[in-house]
C-alpha cells in the first residue's frame, strides 16, 4: 500500500489486544500507555519507501522517527503552561534531508565526530576512510548510518511505546573494517524522556562511536536563536583542538574560560570571547570531559550512566537534561546555519538557531591512545544509552 495508517494504542486497562504494524504482530503487554502510528514519509530516488513512525505517551509528548538515517524529525514538548511545541529542526518532507540536511535529528556512526586525516591504524593496519569535511572523516564519512534506511519494528514495553531500528554496514563501508550489526532502540517515556539504546557487535576488529544529532531549540523550532538558553555541563575539562577541528590530545581545565559551564551560563554569555578556541569553531563545537565517579582506585568509571547537561529555557520554561553512558559531550552552538534553510513551516534556520548535545566518545580517539578507546573486537558488545529528559520549570 502506497499509505500506512495503523494504529497501535497500548492498552493501559488491562487489554489484551494485539497491535500490528506492517508484518510484525506483537501482543500488547497490559501495563503500557502510549500510542504508536506508522506513515509514509516520501521514496528514495531508487523507490525505497521511507516509513515516519509517531510515538505519543498520555502526557501528549510525541517524538516522530523516520527510518532514513533514524532521524528525530518531531520531538514535541510541553512548556510551563502546557502548550506543545516542536523543539528540533528539520524537514517537513524527505527531499529536504537528502538534498541539504547539516545532520538534523540523525544517528550518527559508524563514528560520531571527526577522525584526523581520514586514517587510523588498529591492530598494525592502516584503515583510510572517506574524506567530507577537508581532510577528514566526520560522522561516518560521505553516506555515514544518517544517510542509509533502517529497518524499523514497533515495540509495546512496560516504560512507553518504542522503536527498533536495525542496520548492517558492511565491511569495508566508508572505509571501516569489519561488518557490524547495529541496533537503536527510541523509546518514549511517561516521565517525557527519550530514551535511545544502542548496541554493535563485529566480524572483525573496529571502531564505533554512535551518537545523536538533533538540533534543539527549547523555544520551539524556528523561534529564533539559542543564545538565551542557559547551559550546565559536569565538566571540569574540554578537549581543545587545532584549526581543522581535530583535538589536541590535551585535556584542557575549563576553569578561566568561556568553555566553564559548570555554573548554568547563556549560550550567548561569552561565545564571542576572543579565545583562540571560539575562533576555531567558530563559536562551540567541542568536547567535553564528562566528571565521572570514581572507582575504588580513584580512576572514573567512564561507561557509568550520569548527568551531562541541563539546559533552561526562560520563555518557555523548558529544561532539557541529558544522561548518557558516554565519557564525553559535543556541544555545538550552530553555528555553520545562516538563514538559507528553510525548514518546517517554511521557517528559515538563521545563525546559532538550534545546538546540539552529542554524547560519544572524544574525537578522533582511533588516533589519540590516550584517550578512552572506542577500538570494538569480535566476541564483544557495543552498548550506550543517551536520555533527552524533558520538564518545565
Amino acid at each position: 500500500m502506497n499509505k500506512i495508517t495503523q494504529l497501535i494504542t497500548l492498552a493501559s486497562a488491562g487489554l489484551g489486544v494485539a497491535g500490528l504494524v506492517g508484518c510484525h504482530t506483537m501482543p500488547t503487554p497490559t501495563n503500557t500507555v502510549g500510542t504508536i502510528t506508522v506513515d509514509t514519509f516520501g521514496h528514495m530516488p531508487a523507490g525505497t519507501p521511507i516509513e515516519i513512525y509517531t510515538l505519543r505517551n498520555s502526557r501528549g509528548m510525541t517524538a516522530r522517527i523516520l527510518t532514513y538515517g533514524g532521524i528525530v524529525q518531531t520531538l514535541k514538548v510541553p512548556d510551563k503552561n502546557g502548550n506543545l511545541d516542536d523543539v528540533v529542526l528539520g524537514y517537513d518532507n524527505l527531499e529536504g534531508y537528502l538534498t541539504n540536511s547539516p545532520y538534523f535529528g540523525a544517528l550518527i556512526g559508524r563514528y560520531g565526530n571527526r577522525i584526523g586525516g581520514a586514517k587510523f591504524k588498529l591492530d598494525g593496519n592502516l584503515y583510510t576512510l572517506a574524506t567530507n569535511n577537508g581532510p577528514n572523516s566526520l560522522h561516518g564519512g560521505i553516506q555515514g548510518f544518517d544517510k542509509v534506511v533502517w529497518k524499523a519494528k514497533p515495540l509495546l514495553t512496560p516504560d512507553g511505546p518504542a522503536l527498533e531500528l536495525t542496520y548492517v554496514s558492511k565491511d569495508g563501508e566508508e572505509g571501516f573494517p569489519g561488518t557490524l550489526k547495529v541496533k537503536a532502540v527510541y523509546t518514549l517515556t511517561e516521565n517525557n524522556e527519550l530514551h535511545l539504546d544502542f548496541t554493535a557487535a563485529t566480524d572483525r576488529p573496529t571502531v564505533c562511536n554512535l551518537t545523536h544529532h538533533s538540533y534543539f531549540n527549547l523555544r520551539g523550532q524556528g523561534n529564533g536563536d539559542i543564545l538565551g538558553h542557559e547551559v550546565y555541563i559536569n565538566a571540569d575539562k574540554f578537549t581543545p583542538v587545532d584549526k581543522d577541528l581535530i583535538p589536541t590530545g590535551e585535556l584542557k581545565p575549563v576553569e578561566g574560560t568561556p568553555f566553564d559551564f559548570r555554573k548554568p551560563t547563556a549560550i550567548g554569555a561569552r561565545i564571542n570571547d576572543p579565545d583562540q578556541q571560539l575562533k576555531y569553531g567558530p563559536g562551540y563545537d567541542h568536547n567535553w570531559v564528562i566528571n565521572k565517579p570514581l572507582d575504588k582506585d580513584g580512576k572514573p568509571i567512564l561507561d557509568k550512566f550520569s548527568l551531562q547537561a541541563r539546559v533552561y529555557e526562560p520563555t518557555s520554561g523548558r529544561v532539557m537534561e541529558v544522561w548518557s553512558s558516554e565519557p564525553g559531550l559535543q556541544f555545538y552552538a550552530g553555528n555553520f546555519l545562516d538563514g538559507s534553510i528553510v525548514g518546517k513551516e517554511g521557517k528559515a534556520y538563521p545563525h546559532r538557531s538550534g545546538f546540539c548535545m552529542e554524547p560519544q566518545h572524544y574525537p578522533d580517539s582511533p588516533n589519540k591512545p590516550m584517550f578512552p578507546s572506542v577500538v570494538l573486537r569480535p566476541g564483544e558488545t557495543y552498548q550506550t544509552t543517551i536520555v533527552y529528559r524533558f520538564s518545565t520549570q
